[in-house]
């Protein structure tokens, strides 16, 4: 749920297991924080140097993935799967260092915070009021033989924070009232617990379909069951992001596709609309859903059309904006998309009042 729970220290206790075991384990790239007790466990287990990289007069220090993937290792301990790399190394995240590593046949244990899941990022700015930076796609975690949730309640990692277990004395002030309040705690543990629910409950429906002779009935009617596709209307704006974090996670719930649409009104896009458009298909990327683009002054028609042709059954979008003159007579939206698509669920998302600010300390 936050930094300070022992992620870090639990990834390095299975690493020291698998290497009493007899597995062969390196330490490809650790983060201390200057925990004396995270230090000292670390001790024993062999750690690829970082390698150097060079930024604007600036000398810092990244993980080697090609030291790492010359040693081959069994086990590969990576900390901080999240981070973004220095430019000029192989990749810009780090989580893509990590599908190099697991391309080489290199199993890797890894930690992350449940902040730093890309669809999370809107809600964890409405509860913590910090817009956090550092992203990884939900599918990374998706793809994880095992999750391990390392829990600790609000009250004892305040108390580790104020011992000095956390952050150096002279930021504990900050922390306390910036990131670490027990009310920003507490709901980022609920949803750290949800999150590894609802993966839970993935995995198992999983398994459901796809084993066992009784188990053959539910797989037959499992297209039927999750024949959902969802469909959510979007505009290349800032506003948009949350629309789509909202519909990827109400997709993963349902186990179905999502579709994105913007009905482009004809004419040629402003500078500014492109960087918003390529903005948005990065985002739509990094979920893992597909970006449709419509160019009609006819918006509920062509929606319409777009539904129909990919048998969507569920259409997310946001509030429409107030209509001014004689448009204010006309058929809201929603209304019409029902009367278009009978059968068609339509959902309205609440645009609600965010105050993010920096990521946490």
């Amino acid at each position: 749920m936050a930094a300070g729970v022992g992620k870090t220290y639990r990834m390095l206790l299975e690493g020291r297991v698998e290497r009493e075991i007899g597995r062969d384990v390196v330490v490809g790239l650790l983060e201390t924080h200057g925990r004396a007790e995270t230090a000292a466990l670390a001790e024993g287990l062999e750690l690829i140097p970082r390698r150097k990289v060079s930024y604007r007069g600036t000398e810092l220090e990244e993980m080697d993935l090609a030291a790492i993937i010359a040693r081959a290792p069994e086990i590969c301990l990576i900390d901080e799967l999240a981070h973004t790399n220095a430019p000029g190394v192989e990749h810009a995240k780090r989580h893509e260092d990590v599908e190099d590593v697991l391309a080489a046949g290199i199993d890797v244990l890894t930690t992350v915070n449940v902040q730093h899941l890309e669809s999370l990022n809107d809600q964890v700015a409405e509860l913590s009021g910090i817009r956090v930076r550092e992203t990884i796609p939900d599918a990374v975690l998706g793809r994880a033989d095992e999750i391990v949730v390392v829990d600790l309640t609000p009250e004892e990692l305040l108390e580790r924070l104020r011992a000095g277990k956390v952050y150096p004395i002279e930021r504990i002030d900050a922390a306390l009232n910036h990131f670490f309040r027990i009310e920003n705690l507490s709901a980022l543990r609920e949803v750290a617990l949800r999150q590894v629910a609802q993966e839970i409950g993935q995995r198992r429906f999983a398994a459901a379909v796809n084993v066992g002779s009784r188990e053959e009935s539910l797989a037959a009617e499992a297209p039927q069951a999750v024949s959902e596709r969802l469909l959510a209307l979007v505009e290349p704006d800032p506003g948009a992001y949350r629309l789509v974090r909202r519909a990827w996670r109400s997709a993963q719930r349902l186990g179905a596709p999502l579709d994105l649409l913007w009905v482009r009104p004809p004419g040629t896009l402003s500078d500014e609309q492109e960087r918003s458009l390529t903005a948005l298909r990065q985002l739509a990327s990094l979920l893992g859903a597909r970006l449709i683009v419509e160019e009609s002054d006819l918006l509920p028609e062509t929606v319409a059309a777009v539904a129909r042709r990919q048998r969507t059954t569920y259409i997310l979008m946001g509030r429409s904006r107030p209509g001014r003159g004689l448009t204010r007579a006309r058929t809201p939206l929603p209304q019409r998309l029902l009367e278009l698509l009978p059968g068609v669920d339509v959902r309205i998302v609440a645009d609600r009042a965010q105050r993010p600010t920096e990521d946490p300390p």
